[in-house]
C-alpha cells in the first residue's frame, strides 16, 4: 500500500512531538511493508517565488516533499490568514504530488502551512484520507485556544468575531493592542459578520476579517470531507463534535511510542541525593518550562536539581528568558536536544519529569515516554495530561501557571522518598507503534470500505 503522510513540519529541522509522531508511523508503516512518503510544511523565506518553494529530499530512508511557506502574497492570495489555513500554492504542489507518488491514503498529521486545500483535493480525486489532530489548529487559529497572558478560549464564537479581536489585539500591539482586548466583543462579532457576508465592504485589512471569519466554517466543512479522524483523547473529540463535525467520523485512540525496552525497573530509594526533575520539550511560553524553573527557585537549596532538555534556536527571546530567571542556580542545568532513541537513558536519570503547560494540551507524547519508563509526571491539571496522569496515582497534577502549587507537589517527592517509588510501580502500560500503527491500518480499511 502507498501512503502519504502530511504534517507541518518535520525532520531533520524539526524534532517535536507531532514530528516524533509522524516520522515513528511512517518508519512502523514501511517496517510492515507499505511504500512511504512525507508532504511536510517548512518555515520559508518571504522572498521566494512561487516556483520556489518546493523541494524533495529523503530522511532515513523516507522520501519528503516540502512546501515553504511564508506569510506573503503567492499564487494570487493576499489574505495572509487565508495564505495560512487555505494556502492555494500548496493544495496545486499536492497535486503534482499525488500525480506521482498515485497514493492509497492519506493520513494528515497537521496541516498547517499546508492548508485544508490539500483536503479539498483529495476529496474531489476520490482518495481516503484520515486524520490524527496533535493540537487545535483546525479550530483555533492560534492552535492553542490561548488569548495570551495565561488566559484560556473556549474557542471561535458564532461569528468568529472574538478571533477577530484577538488578531487585531495582537497585529497592534501595545496601547492601540490593549484598548482592542477591553473592547466588547460584540463589537467584532458584528464586524465579521457584516465583512464576510458583504464582498463590497472595503477597508484596511478587510481582507483579513473576512478571511478569519470564514476559517472556521471552511475548515469544518473539510473536516467533514474526510473518511475519518483518530481523536487521541476525549477533549479532542468532543471539541471537534461541538464545532459540527460529524461525531461517525470520528474514534479515539491514544497515541503510540516507541518503547526501547519493555523490562524497566521502578525508580528506586534515591537516598540522600537531591530529588532530581526534568523537562523535556519545546522550549516556547505555552510549555510552561518558566513554570518549573519558578517552582525549583522556590524549593531550599540542594532539596532538588532540574534538567531542561530543548533546543535554545526555536524561541531565542523566551530562551533568554529562561537562562535569565535561573541566573547563578547551579542545580538548573540547561542540556540541549537527544536523539529520541535516548529518552529511556535521560528518563533513568531524574525521579521525576514535570510537564507545566499552560496551554490544553493535547496528551504530549513525553507523558507517555516517561510511564513507559516508570517514570512519575508531575503536570498540570489539564485535560491533555489529566486523562494519562491521575493525582497520587502514577504522578502529580497542579493548577497550571500555579507556581506555589507545583512547588508543593514538587515539596511531597522531596519530603517521602517512597512516594517516587509507589508512583514508578503504578505507570500505565503504554500503547506501542507497533499497535498504534495496526489500528490506523484496521482504521483505513474499515472506514474506506464505508
Amino acid at each position: 500500500m502507498r501512503v502519504l503522510l502530511t504534517v507541518h513540519q518535520f525532520f531533520p529541522e524539526y524534532k517535536a512531538g507531532t514530528e516524533v509522531l509522524t516520522l515513528s508511523v511512517a518508519k512502523e508503516l514501511m517496517r510492515a511493508g507499505h511504500q512511504v512518503h512525507v508532504y511536510t510544511g517548512h518555515l520559508g523565506d518571504p522572498w521566494l517565488k512561487d516556483d520556489e518553494r518546493f523541494d524533495e529530499y529523503d530522511y532515513e530512508g523516507i522520501h519528503v516533499y516540502r512546501f515553504h511557506h511564508a506569510y506573503t502574497p503567492m499564487s494570487g492570495q493576499t489574505s495572509m490568514i487565508e495564505v495560512g489555513y487555505k494556502n492555494q500554492l500548496s493544495a496545486e504542489y499536492l497535486k503534482g504530488v499525488v500525480e506521482r507518488f498515485r497514493p492509497d491514503i492519506v493520513h494528515h498529521f497537521h496541516l498547517n502551512r499546508l492548508g485544508i486545500g490539500c483536503i479539498d483535493h483529495l476529496a474531489d480525486k476520490g482518495i481516503a484520507q484520515f486524520f490524527t489532530p496533535t493540537d487545535f489548529w483546525m479550530i483555533c487559529p492560534t492552535a492553542q485556544l490561548m488569548l495570551g497572558e495565561g488566559r484560556y478560549c473556549t474557542g471561535p464564537n458564532a461569528t468568529s468575531g472574538n478571533c477577530v479581536q484577538h488578531f487585531a489585539r495582537d497585529s497592534k500591539g501595545g496601547l492601540l493592542g490593549s484598548l482592542i482586548d477591553h473592547a466588547p466583543t460584540f463589537l467584532f462579532n458584528q464586524l465579521a459578520q457584516l465583512t464576510k457576508n458583504n464582498e463590497l465592504i472595503h477597508y484596511p485589512m478587510s481582507k483579513e476579517v473576512r478571511a478569519m471569519a470564514s476559517r472556521l466554517e471552511a475548515t469544518i466543512s473539510s473536516l467533514n470531507k474526510l473518511n475519518g479522524i483518530v481523536a487521541p483523547n476525549k477533549f479532542m473529540q468532543d471539541l471537534f463534535v461541538r464545532y459540527g463535525v460529524n461525531p461517525d467520523l470520528i474514534r479515539e485512540s491514544p497515541f503510540g511510542i516507541t518503547i526501547s525496552t519493555l523490562d524497566v525497573k521502578p525508580k528506586a530509594t534515591r537516598g540522600e541525593r537531591p530529588l532530581a526533575l526534568g523537562f523535556i520539550g519545546t522550549l516556547a511560553p505555552h510549555k510552561g518550562c518558566h513554570i518549573a524553573i519558578e517552582a525549583v527557585q522556590r524549593l531550599p537549596k540542594n532539596s532538588v536539581t532540574l534538567k531542561i532538555y530543548g533546543s535554545p534556536l526555536e524561541f531565542p527571546e523566551y530562551y533568554a528568558r529562561l537562562i535569565k530567571l535561573v541566573g547563578d542556580n547551579s542545580a538548573i542545568s540547561f542540556c540541549g536536544t537527544f536523539p529520541n532513541d535516548k529518552i529511556g537513558n535521560v528518563m533513568a536519570e531524574i525521579d521525576a519529569l514535570v510537564v507545566p503547560s499552560i496551554w490544553y494540551e493535547n496528551t504530549p507524547l513525553v507523558i507517555y515516554s516517561a510511564q513507559a519508563e516508570k517514570c512519575p509526571v508531575i503536570g498540570s491539571d489539564l485535560p491533555g495530561i489529566a486523562e494519562v496522569i491521575t493525582h497520587q496515582h502514577n504522578g502529580l497534577l497542579f493548577e497550571a501557571g500555579n507556581t506555589a502549587d507545583l512547588s508543593t507537589q514538587i515539596s511531597k517527592l522531596i519530603d517521602d522518598d517512597k512516594s517516587i517509588i509507589a508512583l514508578s510501580n503504578n505507570a500505565i502500560e503504554i500503547k506501542t507503534i507497533q499497535k498504534y500503527v495496526e489500528q490506523l491500518v484496521f482504521f483505513w480499511g474499515m472506514e474506506k470500505d464505508l
